[in-house]
């Protein structure tokens, strides 16, 4: 009997997109932009070939909607118009591949260091409180201590908020099909849900539902570029990268995910505990509590997985309808035709972590399709 994952699915209601089956493409810092934050032509290879099974979903790496939320050297942005012009051919490869793209927008918040800030200033955060979590990376690549954070006054989140507003329109007058909202991983709006982070005590901090309004507005800003259902959400519930906590996960993350069932969002995006960050371990713990499991009563709409999945826990997660979906990221690194190969049965080109982050084309546009004669007619 043919899995599920390979049954067609329409994420949104009135702007319906049909996808022709449910592997996404997840989002992944690859750090191939130039300094200035502005996508280099490489990349549209590299995305031309992950659209290249027709009726895919991909969704862009993670894209900094400003200067003040970017946290890493040579990762792309979306806030100038050279970034937007750099956008567009991209854009046009997935479409010409007849499949979509969705671009995560990003605000790192205090995982940034002041020499990637606007006049050098120190990185931004709910409150003053430094990442213990790792090192920061200055704009020449150096590992340094991360700094302590300014705290965000009521009139910067105003500003934080139109920032995802202006960097949504550049999305769509680049062709974006719609845009993913970061708030996973201990970035900017994870910065604000936990309140091992969040000690605010004004209408941004304190209780669960004044910790979750900054993600709310985030989403009602960016409904004035895009209708909701080509908006989605990405959560990390129970993770703790960067430095994550919270006194109570499922109490947050339940209030959260029912509250976003209200938006009618094109999905909701959780990553799975079992992973942390980008910079997870390939031991995976298949026995972590999966958010999916979790949260999955609580979100009424498309709800996408991602975290530690093989070909064989995703058909398994989408056939029980714990997911709708599911996001492969580093095997879609190495695997261009990784919707083909799963398809098929055939085995997966092991990926190299070396090359993750470095410059070029290794590791990044280089890995091969398989021989056409082994897939299916």
């Amino acid at each position: 009997m043919a899995s599920s994952l390979f049954q067609p699915i329409t994420i949104g209601v009135a702007n319906k997109l049909t996808l022709s089956h449910r592997i996404a493409l997840a989002p992944l810092t690859r750090r191939r932009a130039n300094i200035q934050g502005v996508p280099q032509p490489i990349s549209v290879e590299y995305y031309g070939q992950r659209a290249s099974y027709p009726g895919s979903l991909l969704i862009s790496e993670a894209t900094n909607i400003s200067q003040q939320g970017t946290g890493y050297p040579k990762t792309p942005g979306i806030y100038t118009s050279e970034q937007v012009e750099a956008w567009k051919p991209i854009c046009d490869a997935v479409h010409e591949a007849k499949s979509f793209l969705f671009m995560q927008l990003w605000h790192v918040g205090r995982v940034s260091h002041s020499s990637l800030q606007p006049n050098g200033q120190p990185p931004v955060s709910s409150y003053a409180i430094a990442c213990s979590d790792g090192e920061a990376i200055t704009i020449d690549g150096a590992l340094v201590p991360y700094e302590v954070p300014r705290a965000l006054t009521i009139s910067d989140i105003e500003q934080v908020i139109d920032d995802y507003r202006i960097a949504a329109q550049n999305a769509k007058n680049a062709g974006c099909d719609g845009v993913e909202i970061h708030a996973a991983n201990g970035y900017l709006i994870d910065q604000f849900l936990h309140n091992g982070i969040n000690k605010r005590t004004d209408e941004y901090g304190g209780s669960i539902e004044n910790r979750a309004k900054l993600l709310f507005r985030v989403i009602e800003a960016i409904q004035n570029v895009y209708p909701s259902d080509r908006i989605g959400v990405r959560l990390s519930p129970f993770g703790t990268f960067k430095g994550t906590s919270d006194s109570d996960p499922t109490a947050l993350f339940t209030y959260v995910c029912t509250k976003l069932s209200d938006y009618n969002l094109a999905y909701l995006h959780l990553i799975e505990p079992r992973v942390s960050g980008s910079l997870t371990n390939d031991s995976v713990d298949q026995s972590a509590t999966l958010a999916t499991s979790t949260l999955r009563p609580h979100y009424k709409g498309v709800l996408i997985g991602a975290g530690g999945y093989t070909p064989e826990s995703a058909k398994k997660a989408v056939d029980e309808g714990r997911v709708d979906m599911v996001a492969f990221g580093r095997y879609f690194i190495s695997n261009p035709d990784l919707v083909k190969r799963i398809e098929n049965n055939v085995p997966l080109t092991p990926y190299s972590r070396q090359t993750f982050y470095s410059e070029g084309t290794e590791g990044y546009t280089d890995y091969p399709f398989h021989n056409q004669e082994d897939f299916k007619a």
